[in-house]
Formats: C-alpha cells, structure tokens, sequence
C-alpha cells in the first residue's frame, strides 16, 4: 500500500468503524430527546452566515462553568444538533453546555470555519451573564474537526481579535481525536474534493505548528481503538505544547466514535478528565 492509499484508509473513520450509522442513529435519538425534555435555547445567532448558531443548555445549579463544544464531520459534514445528546450529563453535573455550529466545506474554508468559532466565542463571552453562566469559567472542547478548531481558540490573542476579551477568555480546552497537523490530508483524495489545502493553507490551521497564546490547560483524549494516524495526531499536542499540556486521557476501549459516548457518560475517564480540567473534582 502506498502512502497516499495509506493515508486515505487512516483517516477514514467511518470505513474504520463500520457500524458508524447506528451509533450516529443512536446520538440522533438522544439529541432529540434532549432538546424536547430540557431546558434549552436554540439557534442562538452569532453571526451573519447561515449557520452561525449555537445551541444553549443552561445549568440550574453550580458555579457558572459553560462548556462550548465543537462538533466534528472532517469540517464538510454533521451539524449541532447530533450533539445535543451531550447536554444531560453536564447540565446534569451543574456544566452548562453550548452546542456550536459553523458552515461547512468546500461552501467555505477550514480557515473561515476557523475565525467563526472566533465569532462564537465572542458571542458566547458577552452573553454569558444572560443564560446564568460565568464569563470567567468558560471552557471550549472539540471532537475530530472539533478538536482541532478547539485547540485553535487556544491559539487566539483575544485582546488583538477584539479589545473588549480577556486575553484567557478559555480558561481551558479538552480535544478529542483531533486532527492537529493538517498536511497529510492534503493526500486523502475524497477529503480534497472538499477542503481544497494546499501546504500553506493546511500549516496555517494546524494548531501543532503554532503557540498557544496562554498557559491555561489543554488536555487531549483519543481512543484506544482509533487509526495510528490519529493516535500520532493526538500526541502532536502533548510534544509541542509542553506548557499548558494538562495530560492525556486514555479510553483504551473506544473507537472515532465511541469515544464521545465518555462525554456522556459521568462515570467514564473523559467526563472525570474534563472536571479536572475545569476544577470541579475537588
């Protein structure tokens, strides 16, 4: 097999993980249920572009803290509201969950995703106080493509984006199975088709290759069952960025896409590895 044969199969998780559609059908049913039996305000406006929303489920009780998730899909796929089924677990652990949703490729780039994530933070710390949550215990967590626009929040000099933001507006992140060196994909044909990289393009949102703009903690987590491709991806992190690099968690049983079931799962490795992000385990 040939590197770019290779490459394609590494990175294609849904022929990795076969039974993909009956868990992405089991998120789906969780989601709705959750939107139609909880607390929740939808489709939140942050921007201008048809998809710049977010989706809000406030917690009662606790001190403030929100997570903002950034879901995944290779930046061309998936939408908020497959996610929705994440919202239990933390509004039910005092978290307060926002759900964020961006426009997709090839109708725009991995670089314009990049800076409306910029725009949903923004929204997300000026209208914190409105839902209950506390500006100063924001969060923002990813998974695969979510992960990688995650850890890019890491990267943002807030105060130069806007002078309004505090310069640790995330005061932490948790990426799970991300993407973070974006030049292989360059290789994967049917991804192209959409992202349209080139290596200038691809190094200027990998996140590997550039400094954190803060000391606040980043954890990473990808599972024990994924590709090699994602498991070297995931160590990018932790090699390169040695300072705020909070640890690894391991879910050694998991695949691309199991592994998100630990974001619902309270007594799972992942949900205990984000209260410690957050501080809430003490």
């Amino acid at each position: 097999m040939n590197d770019r044969a290779l490459l394609s199969r590494e990175y294609n998780n849904r022929e990795l993980v076969p039974e993909h559609p009956g868990i992405l059908a089991r998120w789906a049913e969780g989601s709705a249920r959750a939107r139609n039996t909880m607390t929740c305000y939808l489709d939140r406006r942050y921007g201008e572009s048809p998809k710049e929303t977010l989706d809000l489920f406030p917690a009662r009780k606790g001190d403030g803290t929100c997570m903002l998730f950034i879901h995944g899909g290779y930046w061309r796929s998936l939408d908020k509201q497959d996610f929705s089924f994440l919202a239990p677990t933390w509004v039910g652990s005092g978290v307060s969950l926002a759900v964020v949703n961006y426009d997709l490729c090839p109708a725009v780039t991995v670089e314009e995703i990049v800076l409306q994530m910029l725009r949903a933070s923004r929204w997300l710390y000026r209208h914190a106080e409105e839902y209950g949550m506390d500006q100063d215990r924001l969060y923002v967590s990813g998974h695969s493509a979510g992960a990688q626009l995650a850890a890019m929040m890491m990267c943002a000099h807030w105060p130069v984006y806007d002078r309004e933001l505090p310069r640790d507006l995330y005061k932490g992140a948790l990426a799970v199975s991300g993407v973070y060196d974006l030049r292989p994909l360059i290789q994967v044909d049917w991804l192209q088709a959409d992202l349209h990289l080139d290596e200038a393009s691809a190094l200027k949102v990998s996140p590997a290759f550039l400094p954190p703009a803060t000391r606040a903690p980043v954890m990473t987590c990808v599972g024990g069952r994924e590709s090699g491709e994602f498991k070297r991806q995931n160590a990018l992190i932790g090699e390169r960025w040695r300072a705020p690099f909070a640890g690894d968690i391991r879910m050694p049983d998991t695949n691309h896409f199991t592994v998100m079931d630990g974001f619902a799962d309270p007594a799972s490795a992942l949900f205990l590895g984000a209260r410690r992000l957050m501080k809430l385990d003490r």
